[in-house]
């Protein structure tokens, strides 16, 4: 190796990014407050509906769902009733709910970028402030409806609401989960990305289990990991992989995203019934990879219904 690269990895080791992906594929040593190692999170609970069908589904094939991912299509498409029944219902199955809000890049209308090749390459991040003050006011109105956790792509915003839940203008209960459209999948980019105060964090769909092993080395928040997604993200199962993946990432959420595009399932056009049988395939999918771990990994740990580290919703009456 030479003296160049051996003095650049000193360095990143220096401050605390390690030099090196986990080849060796150690176990982290980490863990959830509770010593669990891996919990479930579901994606794409679009309506009140939908909330409702995956908790049925969930407790007639006994999977735990410890988080769902509510309104990928955006919140600003679901009405206050039915933001406040989400919220309701979460609550009573003790699911941490983490919401995903507009307004977006895409819908401004000065965004043509957005919708090119080259534009979709530049990430999703809000342009200007009118449209960051729309976003959050957004996040404001399912918080009023009961809501403490959201979706973050844009530095910008997660540091703004770090700022507002400090000074009190966001609840301080509340959490922010940073998501894969922020498109970073290294220890360097993660450590920035905690340090600018997201409380877990997910890297890109393809991240090999030694990058996620040196990413674990570098952070203590929980990170999300896809263990089904979108054809439109490369479409990858890794079933098989979800016991070493919560070996060397622990704490970890699985994370279950299945379908041919986001742009395509989550649009608000879709039907509820749709969405009603397509969860039902979610929770599907996540009994299988229990059944796994159960199988072939019986000593990683997961958390029970309602961990006390989870932070639920509080519906307004």
């Amino acid at each position: 190796m030479s003296e160049r690269l051996n003095t650049i990895r000193n360095f990143m080791e220096k401050h605390g990014i390690p030099g090196r992906d986990g080849y060796e594929l150690a176990a982290s040593g980490k863990a959830f407050a509770d010593g669990a190692n891996f919990r479930i999170e579901i994606a794409g609970v679009e309506r009140a509906s939908t909330m409702e069908t995956m908790i049925k589904e969930a407790e007639k094939r006994n999977v735990v769902i410890h988080r769902a991912i509510a309104a990928v299509g955006g919140s600003t498409y679901c009405d206050f009733q039915e933001l406040k029944d989400m919220a309701q219902m979460a609550k009573e199955a003790s699911i941490e709910t983490i919401m995903t809000v507009g307004h977006r890049k895409g819908w401004d209308p000065g965004a043509k970028e957005a919708c090119t090749s080259e534009g979709m390459a530049q990430g999703p991040r809000l342009r200007g402030s009118d449209n960051i003050s729309f976003h959050i006011a957004d996040i404001m109105r399912s918080i009023d409806a009961g809501f403490r956790g959201f979706l973050v792509y844009d530095e910008g915003v997660l540091f703004i609401l770090n700022k507002m839940r400090a000074e009190g203008l966001v609840p301080a209960e509340t959490i922010f989960k940073f998501s894969v459209f922020g498109g970073y999948c290294s220890a360097a980019g993660a450590k920035v990305i905690e340090s600018m105060g997201a409380d877990s964090f997910n890297p890109i769909s393809d991240v090999s289990r030694p990058i996620l092993s040196s990413i674990r080395q570098a952070v203590n928040i929980p990170l999300d990991i896809y263990t089904i997604v979108v054809n439109s993200f490369g479409g990858v199962f890794r079933a098989y992989e979800a016991p070493e993946i919560a070996k060397v990432a622990s704490p970890c959420y699985f994370k279950f995203e299945p379908g041919t595009s986001e742009g395509e399932i989550y649009m608000p056009w879709i039907s509820e019934e749709w969405h009603e049988n397509f969860i039902k395939e979610k929770v599907k999918i996540a009994s299988i990879v229990m059944e796994i771990m159960d199988k072939h990994a019986p000593e990683m740990k997961t958390s029970p219904k309602g961990a006390k580290d989870l932070v639920m919703t509080k519906p307004q009456s």
